[in-house]
């Protein structure tokens, strides 16, 4: 093989090695089936909530999680496949699981979550799990919901006098 080719592999294996490990989930998905309007119709949704969806050779997308030291099985990179990429562990989750509801021919395969392998059962689990600010927002109000009772209490005792 030319060397020139190589040096350009070995690049896109750094680039994707790279995006794996910045990227809070890495999703691998199957398309084959969907039109080009519904995969651009994803990948608007993707790009709406910061996310985003490569389509990447199968022997790259192997070897950049190999060389990220993701244990992900062998057979996972056969056919047709594209990898997307989200800051946080639930968003890209929520987006593709809710898109293939719509569109049935879009398969999640698995993907890498927190810097673990993560199969389609538990990435479907993940969906349904609000995002990190609806999380945080719940915590908060578990966390004033004492103070808040205290206060309508204490406003009820002083309203009797």
């Amino acid at each position: 093989m030319n060397v020139a080719t190589i040096a350009k592999k070995e690049q896109q294996v750094e680039l994707v090695q790279e995006k794996m490990l910045n990227a809070g989930s890495t999703i691998f998905v199957d398309y084959l089936g969907l039109t080009v309007a519904e995969i651009t119709e994803l990948r608007v949704k993707l790009h709406a909530e910061n996310c985003e969806m490569k389509v990447i050779k199968n022997n790259i997308l192997d070897r950049a999680s190999k060389k990220a030291g993701y244990d992900i099985p062998e057979n996972n990179f056969v056919g047709p496949c594209a990898a997307v990429f989200s800051q946080d562990e639930v968003t890209g989750a929520k987006v593709l699981y809710a898109f293939a509801k719509e569109h049935d021919k879009l398969q999640v395969k698995n993907g890498i979550v927190d810097g673990s392998y993560t199969d389609a059962k538990q990435l479907k689990q993940l969906s349904a799990l609000p995002n990190k600010a609806g999380m945080i927002s719940m915590l908060l109000s578990v966390m004033q919901a004492p103070i808040r009772n205290l206060a309508c209490a204490l406003k009820a005792v002083s309203e009797k006098e």
